[in-house]
């Protein structure tokens, strides 16, 4: 097996991203020849999109919340702390100040700095129960990574990095990308939803024909234009 090129979009409110992050850093072990690149998707772009998604703000975090319980059971370690966030008074957060922070980290230390923001941020929120949609917390989560934390505020703080993130969003839809987790195989076969490990291996190995998600073996979440819907 020649390079293989991943693309995987994911945003950090994802919450099959979650499980699917996990996954995806085993196959990386498993298998040296591939190349995982990461990619910015926004399920929720601005604050003020939840009105038009939701009826409220208060009703989106209950609602998204809802979907939580199948994300868990998808997850391997099933470390979704649903109690604690239910328990917790801020509203859902938006993607975009996670998704900036995550591109920041990249232009520090490339992908590898990128996931591990990422991952950081999303187990702070599924698990610590953390609001990640605010900056003051994002920031102590950045000191909690092993990164420059003065190069990391200077690049998030930078507006080129947000246009790096407006440019991965621009590429999801080039790709046609509606839902998150996606894996794209060398710029060509797509694989949906936060599929089982051995699904995803033999896409990688065939990289032939497009993995559809399916409720029994995966999980997305997507915005279909009026509200985000993960199943």
């Amino acid at each position: 097996m020649g390079k293989i090129i991943i693309e995987f979009f994911h945003d950090v409110i994802c919450s099959f991203c979650f499980p699917m992050s996990y996954r995806m850093r085993k196959i990386e072990k498993m298998m040296p020849d591939i190349e995982i690149i990461h990619r910015s998707f926004a399920l929720v772009k601005d604050e003020s999109d939840f009105d038009k998604m939701f009826a409220s703000r208060e009703d989106a975090k209950e609602e998204i919340m809802s979907h939580w319980a199948h994300a868990n059971d998808n997850d391997d370690l099933h470390r979704f702390n649903i109690d604690g966030m239910r328990q917790t008074d801020f509203l859902f957060p938006a993607s975009m100040k996670g998704l900036v922070a995550c591109k920041a980290a990249f232009f520090v230390g490339g992908n590898a700095e990128y996931w591990d923001v990422f991952d950081a941020l999303q187990n702070a929120f599924f698990v610590e129960s953390r609001n990640i949609g605010d900056e003051e917390v994002i920031a102590e989560i950045i000191r909690e990574v092993n990164i420059d934390f003065d190069q990391w505020k200077h690049h998030y703080s930078d507006l080129k990095t947000k246009e790096a993130v407006e440019n991965d969003l621009l590429l999801a839809k080039q790709y046609r990308i509606n839902s998150v987790p996606s894996l794209i195989i060398n710029g060509k076969y797509h694989v949906s939803g936060a599929q089982p490990m051995p699904q995803i291996i033999n896409a990688i190995y065939t990289s032939t024909e497009e993995v559809n998600q399916s409720k029994n073996s995966g999980g997305s979440c997507r915005f279909d234009g009026e509200k985000m819907d993960c199943d």
